[in-house]
């Protein structure tokens, strides 16, 4: 069980973080809070607004439309984590399934053949950081060199290509190659077969999460309701409330708009930003564990 010490709980609290929803709503904050001040005085000290006027109803409205809001933040929190546990989980399949090609390549090609351990030695793990650049859409130039001094070329790529269909192609036809010469039979080759594509249907549910946004307009419209409930807040608790309305609604905000902010983050999982996955240390951990087994 993790347990905080009291600096580190007090950093926890207190220190705001680039990546910290604060620093992000800092101008709408500030924005709100002389808003707030703005409309407190205008209602109290220049309209001096009487005690049976209809603004002072505005907060049952609130509270019926809280309730509302409520549910749709929910929903679309839970949608946005659905994506991210769904594509942590993947990432967790390509490492099971590294790790078994791996096991079962060591056990199946003889030490003898030092060169076809090489090739999926670095095949594997690669596979894993050319599926990491892809979601990203990041062109990466591999070195296809044999990294065991001889200097000779595993293989060509053309980098206009789908980059992981390339190299699971090269995974499975150094397979077939290995039945070919009889140093696997039939049944290790459908085996085999089976572990080099799971690695091509991770590949395909990744694109799916990645190329189904949450549509547009489910996201705009929570961000234009936050925003005018949040803007209507001021006219009607400015009477029971006076200025301390200001730190209240801007904190209102705040929690509103930092769980749009988290689940827009969460829902593209594949990048770069404090809460995506770390893809760069699943890959890293694959090429270890792979390393490991077939050295």
């Amino acid at each position: 069980m993790k347990t905080y010490e009291s600096k580190d709980l007090w950093q926890f609290l207190f220190v705001v973080r680039r990546s910290d929803t604060l620093s992000k709503l800092a101008p709408l904050i500030f924005f709100l809070v002389c808003y707030t001040v703005g409309v407190v005085a205008l209602e109290l000290e220049v309209l001096h607004v009487s005690q049976d006027s209809w603004l002072r109803n505005l907060p049952a409205m609130h509270s019926l439309l809280s309730f509302v809001i409520s549910l749709l933040l929910v929903f679309r929190t839970n949608t946005a984590y659905d994506r991210w546990w769904e594509g942590r989980k993947l990432w967790g399949s390509l490492v099971n399934n590294s790790r078994n090609f791996a096991i079962k390549i060591d056990a199946m090609v003889p030490n003898e053949d030092a060169e076809s351990r090489q090739f999926f030695r670095r095949l594997i793990p690669m596979y894993a950081f050319a599926l990491k650049d892809h979601l990203r859409s990041k062109k990466t130039k591999y070195s296809l060199d044999d990294s065991e001094g001889s200097n000779k070329k595993l293989f060509e790529m053309d980098y206009n290509k789908h980059i992981p269909n390339q190299i699971a192609k090269q995974l499975f036809g150094k397979v077939n190659q290995l039945h070919l010469e009889g140093k696997i039979n039939g049944d290790q080759l459908i085996v085999l077969n089976g572990e080099v594509s799971s690695f091509t249907d991770i590949c395909g549910a990744c694109e799916r999460i990645l190329n189904t946004p949450i549509p547009y307009s489910y996201s705009a419209f929570i961000k234009k309701f936050i925003m005018l409930y949040i803007l209507t807040l001021p006219w009607g608790y400015s009477f029971s409330l006076g200025y301390f309305a200001a730190p209240i609604v801007a904190f209102i905000f705040y929690v509103l708009a930092s769980l749009e902010l988290i689940a827009e983050e969460i829902e593209e999982p594949f990048g770069t930003d404090a809460n995506d996955l770390p893809m760069d240390k699943i890959s890293q951990n694959i090429e270890k564990h792979v390393g490991e087994i077939l050295e």
